[in-house]
């Protein structure tokens, strides 16, 4: 999750201005831009290092989202300690994909994806009985 205010601005990382197609040489990529790796930490002191475009200070995003707890991280450790977590926590993919689908649905979506993969002679019955 990152922050609404992400520092990118509509350009990643590793991208150099004047930058073109990748196999032209260096010389014709321009000069690398300036890069700033900020420091900060979330309520339960975990430490998230993201690097960004060098920007003036005040287009630094002052928080930003935990990588480990997914909570509001802030540069200023202490500050983040007084933050309070989220109360629905980090959640992974798995957990929001079993929010939208019931387990007869993973079954049903299981059981169409096996059937053609037989169908396409990719996958035997064999392999699917049980021992």
């Amino acid at each position: 999750m990152v922050h609404s205010a992400s520092g990118f601005r509509g350009t990643r990382v590793g991208v150099t201005e004047g930058a073109g197609p990748r196999h032209q040489s260096e010389d014709l990529h321009g000069e690398s831009l300036p890069r700033i790796r900020v420091t900060y930490w979330c309520a339960k002191g975990h430490e998230t290092s993201p690097v960004f475009i060098k920007l003036p200070e005040d287009q630094i995003p002052v928080l930003w989202d935990c990588r480990r707890c997914g909570a509001p991280a802030s540069r200023d450790g202490r500050e983040a300690a007084g933050m309070d977590a989220p109360d629905e926590g980090y959640k992974s993919h798995l957990e929001y994909v079993k929010e939208r689908r019931s387990d007869q649905d993973a079954e049903d979506v299981l059981a169409g994806a096996l059937e053609k993969l037989r169908a396409r002679g990719v996958l035997s019955d064999e392999l699917l009985r049980d021992p």
